[in-house]
């Protein structure tokens, strides 16, 4: 488990940025996933996480929250083959409903709101 705290949302982004380049450094079998859970209440982060998240896959479009679709898709500039999924699963009833699928590892990242500039971002795979 790591844990940080940012105090603003260009701390938050570049945090999410370098793990994104850690992550993309590392090949994934054909046919697998990659799924890192975002968790936290309303404006903790997470929109800001998953753009800087993307930014460091070299995704260049701008992200919209996927809330009123569920689900947006991004191609990886980098790897044509690979992509980011966005998704928006608070009307989802159970998590649970996530986690049922074959996927090789799941990362949980947990956004807690410290005071209005500082959220506390808690990583755990």
């Amino acid at each position: 488990m790591r844990q940080f705290l940012t105090r603003s949302q260009r701390e938050t982004a570049k945090l999410a940025k370098t793990l994104a380049q850690e992550i993309i450094k590392k090949p994934l079998k054909i046919g697998k996933a990659l799924i890192i859970g975002l968790e936290g209440e309303l404006g903790s982060g997470k929109t800001t996480f998953i753009k800087g998240f993307a930014k460091g896959l070299g995704i260049k479009r701008r992200l919209t929250s996927p809330t009123f679709v569920l689900l947006k898709k991004y191609k990886i500039p980098k790897n044509p083959n690979i992509y980011l999924y966005h998704l928006d699963c608070y009307r989802l009833n159970r998590t649970k409903d996530l986690l049922g699928l074959d996927f090789p590892e799941i990362i949980w990242i947990k956004f807690k709101i410290i005071s209005e500039k500082e959220r506390r971002i808690i990583i755990r795979n």
